[in-house]
């Protein structure tokens, strides 16, 4: 932020706006932290629309060959009912979400 204040019509903006230092601080959170931000907020919406696609209640994660071990293992002994569930389980990694929900023909 200092670097950028050093710019003639930056500090010029400052003051014609009476910007205090805590709007400084919050511009330039966001200026850093934006692309984590919008990831994040990317996987939300993935998740809320992962909470829709139910998994049958008797599907068997046996038959998908290309899934790991420790995911099916996990899977098949607490048996979510969404996707979403399944992807919040530790030991299922986001590539098992993925091979499940192109199983299921998503």
């Amino acid at each position: 932020m200092a670097d950028i204040i050093k710019f003639e019509k930056v500090a010029a903006y400052i003051t014609e706006n009476d910007l205090d230092q805590e709007i400084l601080e919050q511009a330039e959170i966001q200026v850093k932290y934006s692309g984590y931000i919008e990831k994040e907020r990317n996987n939300a919406d993935k998740t809320t629309r992962l909470e829709d696609v139910k998994i049958p209640e008797n599907f068997d994660y046996n038959k998908i060959k290309s899934m790991s071990i420790e995911a099916k293992q996990k899977l098949s002994k607490i048996r979510p009912v969404t996707i979403s569930q399944a992807s919040r389980i530790s030991g299922v990694s986001p590539s098992d979400v993925s091979v499940l929900l192109i199983y299921m023909g998503r």
